[in-house]
Formats: C-alpha cells, structure tokens, sequence
C-alpha cells in the first residue's frame, strides 16, 4: 500500500477553498450538490483507508481471531510505521463510528420527538403551527414532511411575508436538504478536515431555499425583507440539533444582500479562469486521486494478505 493509504486522510485539505467560493460564485443548488458530493466522496475513501489500517493493526494484537499470517513481516511491510499507525487506527475508528452514532441518534431522536409532538395538533396539510412564545420556524423531514412554525413566529410577520417563509421551508422539504446535511455532518465526523464544508453547506441551503421563496413570491425584496425581519426575533430551535430553520442559520446579511441583488447564475460548472474555477478543479483533481489511492490501498492489501494468508 505505502503511502497510499495515507493519502485519502489529508486530501479533504483540496475540498477548502472550494468549501469558500462555491457559495460566493455557484447558484447555491448546484453548490450544495457539489459539496456534498465531495464531502461523501472524500470521507468515504478516508473511511476505507482508515478500515485497511485497522486490519493490519489488528493483526498485531494478541488473540486476535485473523489468520497468523497477517501479521508476518511481509504485511506490516505494506503499511509505513505500521506499529503506532495500526494501533492508532482502531482507536480512530473507535471515535470515528461514537461521533457517527451520535450524531445519528441525535437527528432522529429529534425527528421522532417533533413528530409526537404533531399528533397532538389539529388539522392538516403541510403546515404545523405550534403554541410557543419562542419564534421559530423549521423544515421537520418525514413521511410527509411538515413546517413546523410557532405562533410567536406567525406574529412577527405580515401575510405576504408569511407566504415567503413557508416557500422557504418547503423547499427545505422538496430539496431533501436534511439527507445533505446529515450526510455532511457525517463526513465531518469521519474526517474533521471536511468539517468547514458543512458551514458552507448550512449557508447554501439556505440561499437556496431564499430563492425558491422569491421565485414563488414573485418578489425578491419582500423575501429579504421577511427573512430579515425574522432573524431579528428568531430563536434556537428548542431540543434540537442544526436543521433547516428560516433565519437562524446561515449568515442572514450576506442572505438578504444576495435577495436585493440578481438571480444567481445557473451554471453546472464556474468559469476555469476564475478564482472558483480554480478551486473546483483542486477540489475535483483531490477527489479523484483519494478515490485512486483508496482503491490502490485496498487492492494492494488484499493481494499481500491473500499471499499471507495458508491455503
């Protein structure tokens, strides 16, 4: 394997500055497609490199359940400074698999408990208003999704700016934005070097639901209006971890800035002689060569240990 499988744990640094300009320079739905591409991408070739060291470490371990010849010289050769690197790995993985868990458990703890929470509700449709004097409003995924906004939220804002906020919060729904969030935030865990991609995620999200709102409103300045107004009132969502709220997340100026001017461009892919072109080609050439070297790395060590392993 050599080096190889090494190379899967520091690329993510390739994804950075594209984790920067995608937001500034592509339309925020191609954007938060592309980082959560990469983000799954990148993480998932950490992960397999980081379950290739943990079988060599393993191996070293007394009464281990591997065969015998996965540890002779010849395998521990295949992986440079394999003493502290095997050993290191498990307890890698260790934290790696708590943190995702959590993280996990944590998401759909939350879904289910906004969801007993709606079975007390009258009513219909996709729209849950709640009793509470703390205003929020957020995007609560499930089979079906509802927008789950509170009375004093409703009450801060005028009817036409109501009718920006739900458009914001169903296209939360529509978009599917909480699988990209989880998946990111999961790509954080496995590999914190992906951790500022979630940041830029959180932020495209938003813009992107900010433009369906004003595309289904029809007016632009009125949804920076509503979701500026909302951000002076709006609170945490109570009990729960980062979802897809109307005006919490994200950096509500640069969202209200980016409302009063155009509609963003389009573009699959941004102009290689510019600043952006120029990270998405670092940050795709990064993907593609952990992608080759995690392949390298498992193969490489598939055949050492077949050769090691006694017929």
């Amino acid at each position: 394997m050599g080096v190889f499988v090494y190379l899967p744990l520091v690329l993510p640094l390739t994804a950075l500055p594209i984790a920067r300009l995608a937001e500034q320079h592509l339309h925020p739905r191609r954007a938060a497609r592309l980082l959560t591409t990469v983000a799954v991408i990148l993480a998932s070739c950490s992960l397999l490199c980081l379950g290739l060291l943990v079988v060599v470490g393993t191996a070293q371990l007394p009464g281990n359940p591997l065969p015998d010849g996965w540890s002779d010289d010849e395998v521990r050769e295949a992986v440079p400074h394999d003493a502290f690197a095997g050993k290191a790995s498990i307890l890698a993985l260790v934290v790696v698999t708590a943190a995702c868990g959590f993280t996990v458990h944590r998401h759909f703890r939350f879904r289910a408990r906004a969801h007993r929470a709606l079975r007390g509700l009258g009513g219909g449709g996709d729209v849950a208003v709640l009793p509470d004097a703390i205003p929020y409003a957020y995007a609560l995924p499930g089979s079906p999704g509802r927008v789950m906004v509170s009375t004093a939220m409703l009450a801060s804002l005028e009817p036409a700016e109501r009718r920006a906020l739900f458009a914001h919060e169903r296209a939360h729904l529509a978009g599917r934005h909480h699988r990209l969030l989880l998946a990111t935030r999961l790509a954080g865990c496995v590999n914190p070097l992906l951790r500022p991609l979630l940041g830029a995620l959180v932020y495209s999200t938003e813009r992107w639901a900010d433009e369906e709102a004003a595309r289904v409103t029809g007016d632009r300045r009125l949804t920076a209006r509503a979701v500026g107004k909302a951000a002076l009132v709006a609170r945490p969502v109570p009990g729960g971890p980062a979802v897809a709220a109307f005006a919490t997340a994200g950096p509500v100026p640069r969202r209200v800035a980016a409302l009063l001017g155009p509609v963003p461009p389009d573009r699959s892919w941004p102009p290689a002689l510019t600043p952006a072109g120029a990270a998405a080609l670092v940050a795709a050439a990064g993907t593609t060569v952990s992608a080759l070297s995690a392949l390298n790395a498992a193969v490489a060590l598939f055949l050492v240990l077949e050769a090691a392993t006694p017929l």
